[in-house]
């Protein structure tokens, strides 16, 4: 990641669209990855960070990466969080996820044995040596928090409410199945649920768990021009 344009947010709009203002006074539009509400993020007059891309098809050169919230830096860089999974998931630093041989990712369950499951999932692990079972995992990044909690989501999401419906089926057909939460900002010690933005959701993770569907939380150390991972943090019903 090339995060170095740096600017003050003026204002995020149409989802996927933030007016940044730089050093020199210029407003420029860029392209914003967080589908979300950016609940608590998206504060006008915020430092950001964007990164640049010189592709010629893209419509609008700069990504917004990060942004400012009080006293941290916070990602909202989507397709991040995937990407800090992929790397930790390589490297075995996950340990309740580790020890598979093969990592799949984007994966339709429909493409295997599930015929009337159609939604993709982040990712299929499997060649584990001491558990045959494959693996489902589905990736969701944190930007939400109150107090000390990371909280999901941060407004309501009719698909994240299927993916942990389906990890639930996959769940009761014998694979193993896990949700992790990859929480783009560093001051939060667990995550949660946002009960109060998305109760279906809420409810839906909660079927989950008790089916055995497994959660787990990622803790990412985040600067104004890097994320890191740093710790497991639980997640709490």
């Amino acid at each position: 990641m090339d995060a170095r344009l740096r600017g003050r947010l003026v204002r995020r709009y149409k989802r996927f669209l933030a007016d940044v203002q730089l050093a020199d006074g210029r407003v420029v539009t860029v392209h914003c990855p967080d589908p979300g509400s950016m609940r608590g993020c998206a504060r006008a007059g915020a430092a950001v960070r964007c990164s640049t891309h010189v592709d010629p098809r893209r419509k609008l050169r700069h990504t917004l990466e990060m942004i400012r919230a009080g006293r941290v830096w916070v990602g909202v860089h989507t397709a991040r969080a995937n990407a800090l999974a992929a790397a930790a998931l390589d490297a075995g630093a996950l340990a309740p996820l580790a020890g598979y041989a093969e990592v799949r990712r984007e994966v339709t369950p429909a493409a295997g044995s599930h015929p009337d499951v159609r939604s993709r999932l982040d990712f299929r692990l499997e060649g584990h040596p001491g558990d045959g079972r494959p693996l489902w995992l589905e990736v969701k990044s944190v930007t939400l928090a109150k107090g000390r909690a990371g909280r999901f989501p941060d407004s309501i999401t009719e698909r994240g409410r299927r993916h942990a419906e389906l990890l639930t089926r996959l769940r009761r057909r014998g694979a193993r199945a896990a949700l992790l939460f990859v929480v783009q900002r560093s001051d939060c010690d667990w995550i949660e649920p946002a009960d109060d933005l998305d109760p279906a959701y809420g409810r839906a993770l909660r079927a989950a768990a008790d089916a055995g569907v497994e959660l787990y939380g990622m803790g990412i150390s985040v600067s104004a021009t890097r994320l890191a991972f740093t710790r497991l943090l639980p997640v709490r019903l």
